[in-house]
C-alpha cells in the first residue's frame, strides 16, 4: 500500500504525494480514476486538453460519496494554450468544472508558458497546416494576473504553473508578488532539472513530476527498461516502475504516474523507498545521458516557439513573451 504521504505547499494545503496522471485516452480514463480511487489514490491529475475530463467526471460520481468524499480527493486541472487571454481565463475553468461536474478544484495551472490564437480549435492552425497559431502579445505576466483573480471566485483553493523555467518563474513573480502554488514539469532520471529545482525550492514552490517512467512515444526504450533501473528494483523486490516512483518522492516532488492497466495502477500506488545509494544509482544513468521527451516544436504541427533553449528549439522563430 502507498505510504500515503502528503506535502504541504505554500497555501498550506497539502498534496498527496502519489497521484494518477489521465493524459491517456478518453475511452479509457473512466475506468482507470474509478480503480485508482477505489485502491487508495487520492491525487488526480487533469486537463482539459486532454479530451477526458466528462469520462473523469462519470467515475467521480461512482466514488463521490461511497468511496470518498469531495474533501477527501486533491483534484488539479489545467488551464489550456487558447484560453490565456485574460478576460476568458474564469471562462475555461467554469468549462473544466462543468465538465467534472464539480464546483471546485484543489489546483489549477497554466498549463504551458505558450498562448494560441483563442477559439473553439484548441490546437489552432496556420492556413497551410504546418504550425500552430500563436498568441504573440499576450505576455505570461497577463495571464498570471487572470489567475490570481481567481482565488477570490472560490473556484480554485490554489494556482500554479506547468512547465516553467526560471525565467519564467521569476517574471511572473517580479510582476505581480504572487508565488505559484506548484510547477508540474517533467521530471525522471534522465532530466533531473536539478537548477530548476533548487530554484523552486528556495521560492517555496511545491515540483509535481511528470512523466516520472519517462516517455514511449519515440521508439526507445523506457526508463523501466534500464538495467541500472531494473538492477536495483530487484534488490527490493519492487517493479522498475516503483524505483522510479520512489526516486522522484525521495526528491521530495509529487509523482503522476499515468496508466489505464489495472495492475498497474495498483502497482503504482505501492511506494517503497530507496535508500541514498540506491538513489543516486538510478540517478547516475542522467550523467551525460540528458534526455526531455516533451518538447512542443517536435511536435505536428510544429508549435514554433523556444520554451527550455534545448538545441532543437534554437532555430524556432518566437520566444516566451513574458512580460
Amino acid at each position: 500500500m502507498s505510504l500515503r504521504k502528503v506535502i504541504p505547499l505554500n497555501t498550506a494545503a497539502k498534496i498527496p504525494q502519489i497521484g494518477l496522471g489521465t493524459c491517456s485516452e478518453p475511452t479509457e480514463v473512466e475506468q482507470a480514476v474509478e480503480v485508482a480511487v477505489r485502491n487508495g489514490y487520492r491525487h488526480l491529475d487533469l486537463a482539459l486538453i486532454y479530451h477526458n475530463q466528462d469520462e473523469v467526471r462519470r467515475a467521480l460520481k461512482k466514488v463521490i460519496p461511497s468511496v470518498v468524499s469531495r474533501e477527501e480527493l486533491f483534484i488539479t486541472s489545467k488551464l489550456w494554450n487558447t484560453s490565456h487571454q485574460p478576460q476568458i481565463v474564469e471562462a475555461e475553468l467554469d468549462e473544466t468544472l462543468n465538465q467534472l461536474g464539480l464546483s471546485y478544484l484543489d489546483l489549477y495551472l497554466v498549463h504551458w508558458p505558450v498562448a494560441f490564437v483563442s477559439g473553439n480549435d484548441l490546437s489552432p492552425v496556420k492556413s497551410d497546416g504546418s504550425e500552430v497559431e500563436l498568441d504573440t502579445e499576450t505576455s505570461l505576466v497577463d495571464t498570471w494576473k487572470a489567475m490570481i483573480k481567481l482565488l477570490d471566485t472560490g473556484k480554485v483553493k490554489a494556482i500554479g504553473v506547468s512547465n516553467f523555467t526560471i525565467a519564467h518563474l521569476q517574471g511572473i513573480i517580479d510582476h505581480t508578488g504572487v508565488v505559484p502554488a506548484v510547477n508540474q514539469i517533467e521530471i525522471h532520471p534522465l532530466l533531473p532539472q536539478d537548477d530548476l529545482v533548487a530554484y523552486c525550492k528556495e521560492k517555496g514552490i511545491h515540483i509535481t513530476a511528470y512523466s516520472p517512467l519517462g516517455n514511449n512515444n519515440f521508439g526507445i526504450p523506457m526508463l523501466t527498461e534500464n538495467a541500472v533501473v531494473q538492477e536495483v528494483a530487484g534488490k527490493l523486490g519492487a517493479t522498475p516502475a516503483q524505483v522510479l516512483i520512489a526516486w522522484g518522492a525521495y526528491r521530495g516532488h509529487s509523482i503522476i504516474p499515468k496508466s489505464v492497466n489495472e495492475g498497474r495502477i495498483i502497482s503504482n500506488f505501492k511506494q517503497i523507498e530507496l535508500s541514498k545509494e540506491d538513489y543516486e544509482k538510478v540517478s547516475s544513468i542522467g550523467v551525460g545521458n540528458v534526455r526531455r521527451y516533451n518538447i512542443p516544436v517536435t511536435y505536428k504541427p510544429k508549435c514554433n516557439i523556444n520554451i527550455f533553449d534545448e538545441e532543437v528549439e534554437k532555430s524556432a522563430s518566437t520566444q516566451v513573451k513574458i512580460v
